[in-house]
């Protein structure tokens, strides 16, 4: 059986014969008739032979030569010429619509009407392919135009308000005038003196259980009662300052917040207050009365590009609790509302509308135009829900509404669900330290403060003067700030 092989040839015999090796091997393998050799082979040239393998060995039966790579590349040969060299150039000429001979005057032309026509003398051509009907669709029968609605052009917005955001200055003031072991009961008197009770609740149990003496309650009570009136005039005082500061930005809830602070019988005795009071009830009269015009001017605006829905919605929101709605805007407001309400209009449009209206103050005054077509199931569900608001509208719609419905709450928008953040590393037992140093100090302090019952007792009338009146109660003198604060909210 043959096969074929790749040889070298490494010498050559006296007697004719060449001596050869497989490509790469390193010793020669065997020997071939020279004759299979074409002229001018040489030792080490390699060459593709064909071979017969058999038991005596590998013989040599034919030498096949390699390819012979050939360079046959074509060549252009570049021929000069002597000629100077002149561009093409092309120019076209102006078309010149009075040479248009041909068809002489147009207006020696009969009349469209009057020319011959190509088949008959009716000027059109008889063989023409009639006009194709929709054969299709032609008893197919179309359904009704969905109606268009143009978006009312966009209104500026007026710049956000200001958030109140109180420094620290004057409570840190404070604190710093208050030897090492009260501060931690003041800080603690800032949140309220139920927060105290707690703290010194949970401090003596854990004492108890130590089998440790407890801190006396009372001391301690008595200690931050005496501290508290400072440290709330030193709060109010650092919420008043921040509000003077942006008081022409300020948002309004903010400000009334800060005024109604002030009402406080410890602010109103303090002397530092008294002139920062004043001033603050002055800007937010102004304040008020600039917001309520702002208010009757984004109304009127709103209405009139035809942005009804936002007219509706800034009416339901005064800047004043009570405030009173102008007649003539409410009529105004009240007729594009009911012009709105129309057969034509979407179902989504109707809703938009409904919610709107039912917590405006004109919405006693606003009718349906025209009943719709249909009513669909989520414009049926927002009648019965703002049925006892809008009496009328189900009426109109004839949708029944139950007597014993409760007076609905305006519908707040859907935020989206809050992206889920990987879970923080575990923090370094130094760091979990110095977070937790805080407290254990503070309840350290604390009880070191009122270890001796006497030693307190002393410092407090020495060193703290109480500036609240003697026939003040402990209620009036636990309240917080925050509670006073919501009183006007309206």
């Amino acid at each position: 059986m043959s096969r074929r092989i790749e040889i070298e040839l490494t010498s050559s015999r006296p007697d004719g014969t060449w001596t050869w090796r497989a490509a790469g091997a390193r010793e020669p393998k065997g020997v071939l008739d020279g004759t299979l050799l074409s002229q001018g082979s040489k030792p080490g040239d390699v060459v593709k032979a064909e071979a017969d393998f058999d038991i005596d060995g590998i013989t040599i039966v034919s030498i096949t030569q390699g390819r012979v790579k050939v360079d046959k590349v074509e060549k252009i040969t570049l021929v000069g010429n002597d000629k100077p060299f002149e561009a093409v150039t092309q120019q076209l000429a102006k078309k010149d619509r009075g040479d248009r001979r041909d068809r002489g005057d147009r207006r020696d032309r009969p009349a469209r009407g009057d020319r011959p026509g190509r088949g008959d003398g009716t000027g059109r051509d008889n063989d023409r392919r009639p006009r194709r009907d929709n054969a299709a669709g032609a008893d197919k029968p179309r359904g009704p135009r969905r109606p268009h609605f143009e978006t009312p052009p966009e209104l500026p917005q007026r710049p956000k308000a200001k958030r109140l955001k109180a420094g620290s200055t004057n409570r840190k003031a404070v604190l710093s005038e208050l030897p090492e072991d009260q501060r931690p009961i003041a800080e603690l008197a800032l949140q309220g003196m139920q927060t105290v009770r707690q703290r010194l609740k949970d401090a003596n149990a854990a004492l108890t259980a130590e089998g440790k003496p407890t801190m006396p309650e009372q001391s301690v009570l008595q200690m931050a009662e005496n501290l508290l009136p400072r440290l709330r005039v030193a709060d109010w005082l650092d919420r008043a300052e921040a509000a003077r500061k942006d008081l022409a930005e300020l948002d309004l809830r903010d400000l009334r917040s800060v005024v109604a602070a002030a009402n406080d019988p410890v602010i109103e005795r303090a002397e530092n207050c008294r002139e920062l009071v004043a001033e603050l009830r002055a800007g937010l009269t102004a304040r008020a009365d600039q917001e309520q015009q702002n208010w009757l001017e984004d109304i009127d605006a709103a209405l009139g590009v035809g942005r009804i829905v936002r007219a509706l919605k800034l009416a339901g929101q005064p800047p004043k609790a009570g405030a009173i709605f102008p007649d003539e805007l409410g009529r105004r407001l009240a007729e594009a509302t009911s012009q709105s309400l129309v057969a034509d209009a979407l179902a989504d449009r109707w809703i938009a509308v409904l919610e709107a209206v039912a917590f405006a103050p004109i919405r006693a005054q606003v009718t349906v135009t025209s009943k719709p077509e249909t009513i669909t199931p989520d414009l049926a569900k927002t009648v019965e829900r703002l049925g006892a608001l809008l009496p009328q509208i189900a009426a109109s719609l004839g949708i029944a509404v139950a007597s014993t419905n409760h007076a609905p709450k305006p519908l707040r928008a859907v935020r989206p669900p809050a992206k889920k953040l990987p879970p923080k590393p575990p923090t370094a037992p130094k760091a979990a330290a110095a977070v937790e140093t805080p407290t254990e100090t503070a309840n350290e302090a604390v009880v070191e403060a009122v270890v001796a019952e006497a030693v307190i007792t002393e410092v407090v009338v020495t060193e703290l003067p109480v500036e609240a009146p003697a026939e003040s109660t402990p209620e009036v003198a636990e309240a917080p700030v925050a509670e006073t604060t919501t009183t006007d909210e309206g």
